[in-house]
């Protein structure tokens, strides 16, 4: 009688691995002599592709979302530093370029200096005055300096002012703005002659001229060195505007002035003598008045005249 279909026992397991061992070996032979799988494995692999990418998919996944937040936390790291490297690096750069900005003017002041048939000391402008009405500065140059009043204070560009108050250490100089200063100057082109007044405030100067005068919008205006205290030929200020007036012979006069003198730190004191002269006196002066008064000696007796005593005798 033979077993239940549920219990019946086919090929033993060591047979089937026996047998299947043979032909795995014999798969291998042939592979290796003749090359014939190499197509049956190129078809397995892209029929079991996708199914690998399926698989793996999870997997990837995860390591993406791990890969992503690891490199945000080290990207905000190196922003970070980048951002403390560039602070660092501007200050460093807007250092460099005022440190270039005062070598080149210190280099232009220095060329102006050779160019100055008068000696000249260098300066550095400390502060502001204290009166906020007036033009006026304050500078590390005094009289152990041998800077004296009136001595013309300039820069690489042109006159900024001249020396008022002098202290032992430091000097106070006037800018040409201010409201009470005066140069007299002349226009480059033709050589007209004229007085440059400040405007205080404003940080413009004005002058006068007759409206019939050749002056142009654009005309330099330059030291004319009448006055004994600015030399011949310094650049002092550009025409910019010419005001006519129909009810009156002159015309008005707006000039900008070609010197730093709100932005540079360095200027030159040009050392150069600058006496008051005495006024000279007129070529033909007048005898002075004399108060002629007549007087009458009472000490003598009146006499009568002589007609009177000839009268008297007859």
């Amino acid at each position: 009688m033979s077993p239940p279909p549920l219990f019946k026992q086919g090929t033993s397991a060591r047979v089937k691995g026996i047998f299947f061992s043979l032909i795995a070996i014999m798969l291998l032979v042939v592979d290796a002599r003749m090359h014939m799988l190499h197509w049956v494995r190129q078809a397995a692999n892209s029929v079991l592709y996708p199914v690998e990418m399926l698989v793996l998919a999870p997997r990837d996944v995860a390591n993406d979302i791990g890969t992503y937040f690891e490199r945000l936390s080290v990207l905000e790291t190196e922003n970070a530093e980048l951002k403390r490297t560039q602070l660092a690096q501007a200050l460093e750069i807007q250092q460099g370029r005022q440190l270039s900005s005062e070598n080149l003017q210190l280099r232009q002041l220095l060329g102006a200096s050779q160019k100055l048939a008068v000696k000249s000391l260098m300066a550095a402008i400390l502060y502001d005055a204290r009166d906020s009405f007036t033009r006026r500065v304050i500078v590390n140059r005094g009289h152990h300096h041998n800077v004296t009043l009136g001595q013309p204070v300039i820069d690489e560009k042109g006159v900024i002012g001249q020396v008022t108050r002098i202290f032992p250490l430091t000097a106070e100089v006037t800018l040409l703005t201010d409201k009470d200063q005066a140069i007299p100057v002349q226009i480059q082109r033709n050589g007209l002659r004229s007085v440059l007044y400040g405007k205080g405030q404003s940080g413009n100067l004005e002058m006068r001229v007759p409206s019939n005068a050749d002056l142009k919008v654009g005309d330099i205006l330059v030291t004319s060195g009448i006055d004994g205290t600015y030399p011949t030929g310094l650049l002092v200020a550009r025409v910019s505007l010419i005001d006519h007036n129909a009810a009156s012979t002159f015309d008005r006069i707006v000039c900008v002035p070609l010197a730093g003198i709100d932005r540079h730190k360095e200027v030159l004191i040009l050392l150069i003598d600058t006496p008051i002269a005495a006024r000279p006196s007129d070529e033909n002066p007048k005898p002075p008045k004399v108060n002629r008064r007549i007087t009458r000696d009472t000490s003598e007796p009146k006499k009568d005249p002589p007609e009177q005593v000839n009268k008297a005798q007859l």
